[in-house]
């Protein structure tokens, strides 16, 4: 009975996986509309599905937070919190769960579980770590080579959930916004200037592209295009973001570290552009159809590019490409094989496209 179902997601992690799951959130939902739905998430992505319009529910795993803290003076805290969450995850029953994660951490959280369907994709997937043991019901494993956000629909399909469209729904709210809005104030930015973002940063050594070129382009889009540009990123981005600010002519506000994922969202959603290397803030962007010029060295952008007609991907050509090598041995990189030409090439084709269109907060 569609309507008496409970049912569980675990998609523990990261940014950008999390977003490409979304989507299928939104057909589960659309399949199931009276069903009670949960998703499992680590605490670094949580935001992105707390207070989701589709959610019910979500279960926030803080493994890395337990595991820092059994090693320090406060390890009962911590240990009591641990037990209370696998003590929740053990008592619930599902009728329904789905496994989009696809590694041992998930597997070791989906043996917990009391569910009648533990449904995922069978053996032939990589970086599986044999996490398809744990399931009762298992589906042929899709290529590769498929988007992830499009293999995660295909699971669904194969048990009869089909979507007719990609819809996000990301949970930004009036609050977002107007903190969004009092960031591009304190930036110098009015409400409704278009405006660039360069998210700079990845975790990934072998993703991140030289930091004077990032000077280069920004510099060219305040002077040339007279189009401002802001920097976003996590806290720990700034030292690099100053890095790159200290070889601008123009000035550009850092704002990495100042926002929630949910206020890069809702200030994504308003930038003209945004240029980004391979990693998270890139899917937000996309997910709020943003367009992207996308640099990719190491990974493939057919797997994990950014979803939709409207990005440009910047990927100079070598043999050994993709390697997924978080560090490259070779002297000249992928990545120090783009030219900022080729970005700024990328960069104009999508603002002549947008013609400064400008999404409203």
């Amino acid at each position: 009975m569609k309507e008496r179902l409970n049912i569980l997601i675990v998609k523990l992690s990261a940014i950008g996986d999390v977003v490409h799951t979304l989507p299928a959130l939104n057909a589960i939902r659309r399949h199931y509309p009276q069903a009670h739905i949960s998703w499992l998430v680590e605490e670094a992505a949580a935001d992105l599905v707390l207070g989701h319009p589709a959610l019910d529910e979500v279960l926030v795993s803080r493994r890395k937070t337990w595991i820092k803290g059994l090693k320090s003076l406060q390890w009962r805290s911590h240990l009591k919190a641990l037990t209370a969450f696998l003590g929740t995850l053990r008592n619930r029953r599902y009728d329904l769960l789905f496994d989009f994660q696809f590694s041992l951490k998930g597997a070791v959280l989906i043996a917990l579980t009391h569910a009648d369907r533990k449904i995922g994709f069978d053996r032939g997937l990589e970086h599986q770590e044999r996490s398809y043991l744990v399931l009762n019901e298992r589906i042929p494993a899709v290529s590769m080579e498929i988007h992830a956000l499009e293999r995660g629909l295909l699971m669904l399909n194969a048990v009869g959930i089909v979507s007719d469209r990609i819809e996000y729904r990301l949970p930004t709210t009036s609050e977002h916004q107007r903190q969004a809005k009092e960031l591009l104030s304190r930036s110098g930015l009015s409400a409704d200037q278009p405006y660039a973002a360069i998210n700079p940063m990845a975790k990934w050594e072998s993703k991140l592209w030289i930091p004077e070129r990032f000077a280069a382009v920004a510099d060219t889009l305040q002077k040339d295009y007279k189009l401002p540009v802001i920097f976003t990123g996590a806290p720990e981005d700034r030292l690099y973001i100053d890095a790159i600010l200290g070889n601008m002519q123009t000035k550009a506000p850092n704002l990495a570290g100042q926002t929630s994922l949910l206020v890069l969202a809702a200030l994504l959603q308003k930038a003209t552009v945004m240029v980004t290397t391979d990693t998270g803030p890139m899917h937000i962007a996309a997910a709020v159809e943003t367009p992207c010029v996308a640099l990719f060295g190491p990974t493939a952008p057919w797997r994990t590019g950014p979803y939709g007609p409207d990005h440009r991907v910047i990927q100079a050509r070598k043999e050994c490409q993709p390697c997924f090598k978080r560090r490259c041995p070779l002297a000249e990189t992928c990545m120090a094989a783009i030219g900022v030409e080729e970005v700024l090439a990328g960069v104009g084709a999508v603002i002549k496209e947008q013609n400064y269109q400008k999404h409203s907060l």
